[in-house]
This record gives C-alpha cells, sequence and structure tokens, in this order.
C-alpha cells in the first residue's frame, strides 16, 4: 500500500500534523480537532453511561446548514440528550474543491443558533485521510480488496454493455481475481472492495424497517481513487467506527450508501451501529423541498425573525409525532423523542404553520429574552445597524416596555421590530402615505390642536388614564374614538397601524409624545 499512502501525501501533503487547511484548525474561533482528541475528550467523561449512544452530525461544508440537516442534527441531539448520551460533531471536509471555510462557519454558527450543543471539538474528515489509506492497506492485507486496472475505456464498454441489457451497472472486474503483476508498469490504479456476488444484504433499520438488498446489484465500490483519495463511504465507516458511534441517524437518502458501509464492517470484523434512516423533507404541495418551499440556509429563518425554539417545533414535527401535539417544548421533545415515532413519509415543510408557530413562542417568551433576539437580529435586517446604535439605556427601557404590547401583533421578530420602530423616529417623523391621508382628513389637525391641552394636563402619563381623556374628549366632540385615535396614532408613529395608541403614548413618554403631537397638530 506504499503508493496508496505516497499518493494521499502528495494530494494532501498536509494532512498529519499540520493545519486544517481549509480552516486552520482555528476557524472563525472554533478548533477543528483530529479524531483521536475527540475520542479522548468522549472516554474522560465521567458522567456518560457505557451503554448511553454516541451518535454524530456530519454534515459537507459544501454549503450552508439547510433544514434537512439541521433536522437530522435536531433529531440526533434529541436522541442523545434523551438517553444521556453523546452527540458528536464531525465535518466531512475531504472534497476541497467544493469545500469552504465560510460553509463550516455557517455550519456551526447555525448549530450553535439553534441551541444544538456537542460533545468536544469538531472533528475534521480531512484531517483522517492517513487513517483511511490504513485502513485500505489492511483490507488489501487481508484480501478484502483489489487493485483495479480497469482503464476508462473499458469502464465505459461495461456502461454501455449494462444499459444495452437494461441492467444496472455492478461492476464486477477482472482484476478482483487476476495477479497485478499483469498490470502494465505505472499503470493508474484504484481500489475496490470486494463484495459478495450472491446472497443478501441486510439492514435492520429502526425507522425504514427490514431492507434487503441482493448482492448481485452491489459493485465492488472503490475506496481509494487513483490519487490516492479515500472515498466517502470508506471514510465515513472509519470514522464512525474510530468515534465510538453506536447510532447513525441520517436521511433515507442515505439508505443505498449504508449497504455498502456495512461491507467495509463486515471485512474489517467491526460492530455496526444501529441505523436510523429518516424520511425527507418536502414542501407543503408534497413536491420535493425547494428554495420557494423553505429549502434556506439556517441564518436565513435567524434573519427573518425567527426564534430557535420555534423553528426547533417545526423541525421535530417533520417525520416525527407524539400524538396530536403540535406545540412541544425542548423538555418534552427530549423526553419524547424515539424511533418508533418516526414515520417514512416525507415531512412537509410548511412556512404559514412556522409562522404560527413564532407567533405563540413570541407570545410565550420571556421580555429579557425577546429584547435580546431583537438586537441579534438587528445586524441583518434593513435599517438596523442605525437602530443598534441608537439603542441606549433610554431606547432600550422604551423598547422594554413596549415589547407586552408588541409581541400581541408580531409573529416574527422582524414583524415586532418593525411595530417598534416609532420608538426610534426622530422628529419631526416621517408619514407613510396613509398616515399623511389621516391627518389631513377633516378635522383631523384641529381635534389634535383641541386634544393636546387635555393631554398636557394629565400628571399621571400612563395608558388608562391617557385612554379615559381620550375618551371623554371624544365624546364632547361627539366623535366616535377612531376619529381621534387614527389622527393621533399616525401623529404619534408615522403609520396608521401600530400597537394599541395609548400604549404608545406610554412607552414614548409625555414628553416625546406631547412633542410629536404639537409636530402634527394645526
Amino acid at each position: 500500500m506504499r503508493l496508496v499512502f505516497e499518493q494521499a501525501h502528495r494530494r494532501f501533503p498536509h494532512s498529519r500534523g499540520a493545519p486544517y487547511r481549509s480552516g486552520n484548525l482555528m476557524l472563525h474561533g472554533w478548533h477543528i480537532s483530529r479524531i483521536p482528541t475527540a475520542i479522548d475528550n468522549q472516554m474522560s467523561d465521567k458522567t456518560r453511561s457505557a451503554s448511553a449512544p454516541v451518535v454524530r452530525f456530519a454534515p459537507s461544508p459544501t454549503g450552508f446548514l439547510h433544514i434537512g440537516g439541521a433536522r437530522t442534527a435536531l433529531f440526533n441531539w434529541l436522541y442523545a440528550k434523551g438517553r444521556g448520551g453523546t452527540l458528536l460533531l464531525r465535518i466531512e471536509d475531504t472534497d476541497h474543491e467544493r469545500n469552504s471555510t465560510e460553509a463550516v462557519a455557517a455550519i456551526i454558527d447555525g448549530l450553535k443558533w439553534l441551541e444544538l450543543d456537542w460533545h468536544g471539538e469538531p472533528v475534521s474528515q480531512f484531517a483522517q485521510v492517513h487513517r483511511h489509506c490504513a485502513v485500505a492497506d489492511e483490507l488489501l492485507k487481508d484480501g478484502h480488496a483489489y487493485r483495479c486496472y480497469l482503464t476508462p475505456a473499458e469502464l465505459d464498454q461495461m456502461r454501455k454493455t449494462a444499459e444495452a441489457e437494461k441492467r444496472p451497472l455492478a461492476i464486477r472486474s477482472p482484476w478482483r481475481d487476476r495477479d497485478p503483476k499483469e498490470a502494465p508498469a505505472d499503470a493508474p490504479y484504484v481500489i475496490r472492495l470486494k463484495t459478495p456476488g450472491e446472497g443478501e444484504t441486510i439492514i435492520d433499520d429502526k425507522v425504514q424497517g427490514r431492507v434487503v438488498f441482493p448482492n448481485k446489484d452491489l459493485d465492488d465500490f472503490i475506496i481509494v481513487r487513483s490519487d490516492g483519495n479515500p472515498t466517502y463511504n470508506l471514510a465515513v465507516v472509519v470514522d464512525d467506527h474510530d468515534m465510538g458511534v453506536t447510532h447513525v441517524i441520517r436521511g433515507v437518502d442515505h439508505l443505498t450508501n449504508a449497504a455498502r458501509q456495512l461491507q467495509v464492517y463486515k471485512a474489517m470484523d467491526w460492530d455496526v451501529p444501529v441505523f436510523a434512516h429518516v424520511p425527507l423533507i418536502h414542501g407543503p404541495d408534497g413536491a420535493k423541498l425547494s428554495k420557494r418551499h423553505g429549502a434556506l440556509g439556517i441564518e436565513a429563518y435567524r434573519e427573518m425573525g425567527f426564534l430557535p425554539s420555534a423553528l426547533r417545533n417545526h423541525l421535530v414535527r417533520l417525520g416525527w409525532s407524539h400524538g396530536n401535539d403540535e406545540i412541544i417544548s425542548t423538555g418534552q421533545m427530549i423526553d419524547w423523542f424515539d424511533f418508533d415515532a418516526i414515520g417514512r413519509s416525507p415531512g412537509r415543510f410548511d412556512f404559514a404553520k412556522l409562522e404560527d408557530l413564532n407567533g405563540h413562542y413570541i407570545k410565550s417568551a420571556d421580555d429579557l429574552e425577546l429584547m435580546q433576539r431583537l438586537e441579534d437580529i438587528l445586524p441583518y435586517v434593513e435599517n438596523g445597524a442605525e437602530i443598534l446604535e441608537r439603542l441606549d439605556a433610554n431606547t432600550r427601557a422604551k423598547l422594554m416596555a413596549a415589547i407586552p404590547s408588541l409581541r400581541e401583533r408580531a409573529k416574527t421578530l422582524k414583524e415586532l421590530l418593525e411595530g417598534a420602530r416609532y420608538l426610534f423616529a426622530e422628529r419631526p417623523i416621517a408619514l407613510d402615505d396613509k398616515a399623511a391621508k389621516l391627518l389631513d382628513g377633516a378635522d383631523a389637525r384641529k381635534r389634535l390642536s383641541a386634544l393636546l391641552p387635555k393631554l398636557e394636563a394629565i400628571t399621571s402619563w400612563e395608558a388608562p388614564r391617557l385612554e379615559e381623556t381620550v375618551r371623554a374628549f371624544a365624546e364632547i366632540e361627539g366623535a366616535k374614538l377612531g376619529k381621534v385615535a387614527q389622527p393621533l396614532r399616525a401623529a404619534l408613529t408615522g403609520r396608521s397601524v401600530s400597537p394599541p395608541v395609548f400604549d404608545v403614548m406610554a412607552v414614548l413618554g409625555r414628553e416625546e409624545a406631547l412633542a410629536r403631537i404639537r409636530d402634527q397638530a394645526n
């Protein structure tokens, strides 16, 4: 296997004892470790039971953390949390042409925002290339793998023959039983695993049930490419074994991979983990999830103003259920989650349901939490940076006071923030078209002028007292309350829609509220 090691070293010259080049080991404040470090950390945890599960979330850093990946991470996290187990994070970063440091950072940031923690440091699959090659070398020595010298032309002919015979291509290379000495000198080769040609490969999956693969349909798949680069199906098995993974929870699109990976486990005489292949996520119309359905990076949901608790609640219901329960707390998820309640049909991501859930969580959240969440999204929303700069002790206090009334109308943090923009408006505040129309209506500004002395006489500037004064004024004027309250709202907020106008007045404070009314009075 010397050639494999030499090729791997040329391809990945820094893979042992050197920095992780796609992230330099210190990636945006995160240390990307090799697997032994993770194992040492894991096994030193005295609180973990010997029988507790070890699961892993293993995203590829070719894009941001999307909804499907987030749901997989959540399922793994819940299964570990509910059983005193361990969740490990592995970055499957061997495809350096498609990987990016930004994607790794976004995945880690997305998991943190979803509040899904893991044990130890994130592990780099790329850093394990020599270990993967060593296992391939062992498989060669034990006769479970072979060097294959098939040329591109020969492979193309095999494909054409399979197409002509209308059968799937399952490569059984003639080099499986030939002496490598017969190969042309210095000819390139790949390493293929010898898979059984007869019988069946059976996976007793915790979600999909008993799945049978006829071995005649499984080819002698490549475990090391001609450039010395180990393939996914080898690297995943080696890493899962070395990390002590006991349960592999992932999407059903990996089920065929599981049949191939099982051959590596058997050839190495390693314990096979429990497999649980969960259904995919579709849109509300049943079609494959796309961007129009919500197939966005997790960071987009944060920027749209969703709460982590709401997104977790919606994600857990995509394929898993607990009776008819729709609103499920994180504690309940941890207590209730198990494989037997995962269905086989695709879950349906529904923006409308997510918004409704988010509205529920906003209404039930603590004021301090909402305040912190609002500050967190300010860098990502229009004019948010300006608001953040003006968020001093005074405006913070006003925003905190406004949250109880703001939350009643908001389904997202962006809507809540939109409702709070009047707090940060500078005098004279700009009026939108509807607000300007309200103030230009018959007698609107005159009524504000007549109302001003009544309001200036109030010493207790609180919503009930303000409402009482305005109602009494409207009655004297012989006008409906709306004919007074709507122009008042327009003068105070610059808009025709806002939180209850008397709450707005109370939050703004006496001097600011009266000044805004004077600006618009006639």
